[in-house]
């Protein structure tokens, strides 16, 4: 099972038959019809009218993110989505909740708070350090403030969110109400 299947393990155990995957390469023009299907989607399912546009700004969000991470660190991987109505009770009956889960391949995605694990280095080991990394720190300052700022977009968009990371990538996991017909 590859980094992005485990990714989307959850959901992918528990597939329903309504359930979409995407799979794009990291190209900003398809950020657009990923929003376009999932809200296509959302709509289908029965989320609410008005939740619809959270649906699209929070996986344009979401898939902005992913696709500016794998064109950082690994281009030519596909970022993947799974659009999924699912029974979050377990109960079996009619799904209660569409779900989105964008995944990643790149490692430690989710940013941790600065400074965070960073042992104290010796005055000579940090001027050192300094004089050497000085680009490659204001570039890596720029895609943390960059991932930093989408993951807080979408902390005040989407209620129900799950972010998580591991060694072989991340996912974004986006969950609204459905209504019963």
């Amino acid at each position: 099972m590859d980094a992005q299947s485990s990714a989307v393990g959850t959901v992918a155990k528990t597939e329903s038959a309504t359930a979409v995957r995407l799979r794009f390469t990291p190209q900003p023009e398809h950020v657009r019809t990923a929003r376009l299907v999932a809200v296509a989607h959302a709509r289908r399912v029965g989320v609410e009218a008005g939740l619809l546009d959270e649906v699209r700004l929070a996986v344009g969000e979401a898939c902005s993110r992913a696709v500016g991470l794998h064109q950082r660190h690994c281009p030519g991987e596909p970022v993947v989505v799974v659009l999924d109505a699912v029974d979050s009770t377990g109960s079996g009956l009619a799904p209660d909740r569409f779900v989105v889960i964008v995944a990643d391949k790149v490692s430690g995605a989710v940013p941790s708070p600065r400074g965070e694990g960073e042992g104290a280095a010796n005055a000579a080991d940090a001027g050192e350090a300094a004089a050497q990394g000085a680009a490659a720190e204001a570039a890596d300052d720029e895609e943390l403030d960059d991932a930093e700022m989408g993951l807080a977009v979408l902390t005040g968009l989407v209620d129900d969110l799950d972010i998580s990371a591991g060694p072989d990538g991340g996912a974004v996991r986006m969950g609204w109400p459905v209504k019963e017909f």
